[in-house]
């Protein structure tokens, strides 16, 4: 009778990937276990809205980092900024210690700003894209996240001629286009950002700016108080 040789090798060969796989879910266990969270709250609707930086990577805007989106990260020092349209920077250096949660109460305080000219003149632009937590750019600058100008009685006022508009979320390819609305002209961006398995080389998502949107430029229409 033929004897079979493979068995024994099969069988050597699944004790060892099961044993890989212990390991692998010891080492994975081990590190959230060292894991520590930052948790942050905001008083008004412009902390809640505002993007957040985590040592130069934009995370998402601050009311939608809980839950399963909430910022675990390891032990040491790290660098938060917060940003919004209109707003200085809010940044602070934190340490964190392993499976410590600490909260960070941000505070938004308004920039200088020149005149706003008349609300006649200025083009509005409505943003409906998915994600909606994606980050929107104008001419380069960071003017909020999707979901604050899109949807009912939300969108974006621009004083009319050409603007570059950038909506980029990691893990997504990156949506441009560039629009030239007239005095009081109405302008819709709408699409579906495509999923995408190339690393992230979005500069603007990685904290390089040229510096926030100035109020003549882009500013919330029909948005909650601020």
């Amino acid at each position: 009778m033929k004897r079979v040789q493979g068995a024994p090798c099969l069988w050597t060969w699944i004790l060892v990937l099961a044993f890989a796989s212990f390991l692998t879910g010891n080492v994975s266990a081990q590190s959230s276990d060292v894991l520590g969270e930052v948790q942050f709250e905001g008083k008004t609707n412009v902390e809640r809205t505002s993007g957040v930086w985590v040592d130069g990577q934009y995370v998402g805007y601050l009311n939608e980092l809980k839950a399963s989106k909430k910022v675990l990260l390891l032990p040491g020092d790290h660098n938060i900024s917060v940003r919004q349209n209109g707003y200085q920077d809010f940044t602070q250096a934190i340490v964190l210690q392993p499976r410590e949660t600490q909260i960070i109460h941000v505070s938004m305080d308004k920039a200088a700003t020149g005149p706003m000219p008349a609300d006649a003149e200025l083009a509005t632009i409505k943003i409906n894209v998915n994600p909606s937590r994606a980050a929107v750019f104008v001419d380069n600058r960071f003017v909020g996240h999707v979901g604050e100008f899109g949807g009912l009685g939300r969108a974006m006022q621009v004083v009319p001629g050409s603007h570059h508009i950038r909506i980029a979320l990691p893990g997504y390819a990156t949506f441009q286009t560039d629009i030239n609305p007239l005095p009081r002209q109405k302008v819709e961006v709408k699409t579906d950002l495509v999923k995408s398995e190339v690393p992230l080389a979005e500069p603007l998502l990685k904290g390089e700016k040229s510096g926030m949107a100035p109020a003549s430029e882009a500013r919330d229409a029909g948005s909650p108080q601020r």
